[in-house]
């Protein structure tokens, strides 16, 4: 049996996905939290002191569930994200005719593009929410409420609020996700019966999650500081390069790397876990007709992995 690399039938593949999902939110939330709260806090009055500090914080001033805020909005994003990007990356794959590294990033890219629509006002709503006050001084009552007083006050506009921040995240980071791990997985000879299938696939997962935050990182502190521009006083940026030059200017080239340690704890583990799970689940789900369509379809030599979508 061969190891498909990218998932056949595209969106029939996404109720797999949808559980290791909720999984991998759950787990890794809250790092994002520390994240978003690191990348955002303010030079002059800094709250916290790295991510060990922030964590504390948190849960002596928030309790534990402070490191959920805003956990609703990836979760209801969740089956469209995922049956966007399957179904953008197999086909796209497939349209490019041949499965090699190139090609992957190619699709990879074309994925990240487009579930930019729903990434966007998804991590916005996410994002206000977590850097809202706890109690009776909250602005927002949960996902859907945030966006709704955002169309209110601001319109499609404000509810899109940092779309080519990342437009310009998601697409190179999807592409170097997907083309990572059709490399690794191609260089460590991942095949179907080998004893070392599980490690070397965990690898994989692991070092892609990695790579793709790194790739594109300084970018999402910018995303971030636009989407929570205004949420505690009056706006401070203009657009991208204007946040970018007062960030630099402020506090020097580290503040494009602020809350990456905690991006990186969550990176690998959670997709070490997410690349394993799906391409086995995805391997040995496939049927004979899946076999033997796959077989029509060029492909580069090494075997064949099947490919999920990113967290």
């Amino acid at each position: 049996m061969r190891v498909s690399r990218e998932c056949p039938g595209g969106s029939r593949c996404s109720h797999l996905d949808w559980p290791r999902g909720v999984a991998g939110v759950l787990v890794g939330h809250p790092f994002d939290t520390v994240k978003v709260r690191l990348q955002v806090q303010s030079l002059e009055k800094p709250q916290y002191r790295g991510t060990v500090h922030c964590f504390q914080s948190i849960i002596k001033q928030e309790s534990v569930l402070g490191l959920y805020k805003g956990m609703g909005s990836p979760l209801m994003g969740l089956t469209f994200i995922n049956a966007l990007v399957f179904g953008v990356q197999g086909n796209t794959l497939r349209a490019l005719g041949q499965d090699s590294p190139t090609n992957q990033f190619l699709a990879g890219a074309a994925a990240g593009a487009i579930q930019c629509v729903i990434c966007c006002p998804m991590e916005l709503a996410k994002t206000r929410l977590q850097l809202q006050d706890v109690g009776a001084a909250r602005t927002y009552q949960g996902s859907l409420d945030c966006l709704a007083q955002i169309y209110r006050h601001e319109g499609l506009r404000g509810v899109n609020r940092g779309m080519v921040s990342t437009l310009l995240r998601e697409t190179p980071s999807f592409g170097v996700y997907f083309l990572t791990y059709d490399v690794v997985t191609r260089a460590l000879g991942c095949e179907p019966g080998d004893a070392l299938l599980v490690p070397k696939l965990l690898l994989a997962g692991g070092t892609s999650g990695i790579l793709s935050w790194l790739s594109t990182y300084p970018m999402d502190v910018v995303k971030s500081r636009l989407q929570a521009d205004g949420v505690r006083g009056a706006t401070r940026y203009s657009g991208i390069l204007d946040c970018m030059r007062q960030s630099y200017r402020a506090e020097g080239w580290r503040v494009f790397t602020r809350g990456l340690t905690s991006t990186l704890l969550r990176a690998f583990p959670v997709n070490a876990a997410t690349f394993a799970t799906v391409t086995i689940v995805l391997t040995y789900a496939r049927g004979p007709e899946d076999q033997s369509e796959d077989e029509g379809v060029p492909a580069a030599s090494g075997s064949a992995l099947a490919q999920p979508s990113s967290l």
